[in-house]
């Protein structure tokens, strides 16, 4: 039978052969928290790439700007799923053509658009790849199904695994505990980001490092929750704040009961500020946090709370 994501998670973190980047390096940011209680909060949504999961740059990259990381992981990729046996022999690296088949792809879903003006249209990972597979079918490719499964769950299997030879990522101190407490407290968990199909079991993962038990999907309540990948629009979409704004008032929760948390201020405060949320500010690390002092003081930017640490999340909802 075919490994489960989460099996295959735990089968790269047995081996010693792969050498995973690094995830940044806290660089802490002098900030005043502000943590006085919000006693009406009844759901938290959090942002999670650069709020709960630390990562470069605060979020997942398709495209990272440093072309040299970009060689690792399509490198990695082409090894580790022995993909060079079925491209097209061309001049230079393995990596140098898989890099230009990949930004082709990239570049052919950008130009799909979305539905409404102002919304941007997320980037599903699992798809690129499974073109990229379907590509090199043509050229005979296989793979051992018994393990990883038929060709949409190796497309996800490899998009995780490029992903995370791409970027390191770690949860930030006391995560764990955090969402642990707020559930213990009765609240409502959900996620609001620009998430791929492998993401929640990244975290969930992450999680486990920290010694979190138990059925851990449960934290978070997926009819509360919006992932772009599932809608097909990323940050700061309009229409994805709203429709986790739709979603908890059919829950029965009003937007002022709901407290969301990020460290993009002006990708996303504005918009959870427009759907009526009250907004949280994850300053928790220099290295996945991008704010300037004037932004700050935008009354379209400003966030209720601001926050220094993950945990002090707790004292806010009350958990």
């Amino acid at each position: 039978m075919a490994k489960s994501l989460a099996e295959y998670l735990d089968s790269l973190d047995s081996r010693s052969d792969l050498i995973f980047p690094k995830p940044p390096r806290r660089q802490p940011i002098k900030a005043t928290p502000t943590c006085k209680a919000l006693p009406e909060i009844q759901v938290v949504i959090w942002s999670l790439y650069g709020t709960l999961l630390s990562i470069d740059s605060g979020r997942l990259q398709h495209d990272h700007p440093q072309e040299f990381r970009m060689q690792i992981a399509l490198q990695k990729t082409i090894d580790e799923f022995k993909m060079w046996n079925s491209m097209s022999r061309k001049p230079g690296q393995p990596w140098e053509y898989m890099l230009q088949q990949y930004r082709g792809v990239l570049e052919e879903m950008r130009m799909a658009g979305t539905r409404r003006k102002g919304d941007v249209p997320e980037l599903d990972s699992t798809a690129i790849w499974g073109k990229l597979i379907d590509r090199l079918m043509r050229n005979e490719f296989e793979w051992d199904r018994g393990t990883l499964g038929d060709e949409e769950s190796l497309a996800v299997k490899v998009a995780y695994f490029f992903h995370a030879m791409l970027q390191g990522t770690t949860a930030f101190d006391g995560t764990a505990e955090t969402l642990a407490r707020i559930g213990q407290a009765g609240l409502r968990q959900g996620l609001l980001d620009d998430m791929q199909q492998f993401s929640l079991a990244q975290l969930l993962q992450e999680l486990r490092r920290q010694g979190a038990e138990g059925h851990l999907t449960t934290l978070f309540s997926p009819e509360l929750s919006g992932m772009s990948y599932q809608l097909g629009i990323r940050k700061p979409s309009p229409t994805l704040f709203e429709t986790v704004a739709a979603r908890c008032g059919e829950a029965g929760f009003a937007p002022q009961q709901v407290f969301y948390l990020t460290n993009r201020l002006t990708d996303d405060l504005s918009e959870a500020r427009q759907v009526g949320f009250r907004t949280g500010l994850m300053v928790v690390d220099a290295s996945c946090t991008r704010i300037d002092a004037n932004d700050l003081k935008n009354p379209n930017f400003r966030p209720d709370r601001l926050l220094t640490d993950v945990r002090q999340v707790c004292d806010i909802v009350g958990a």
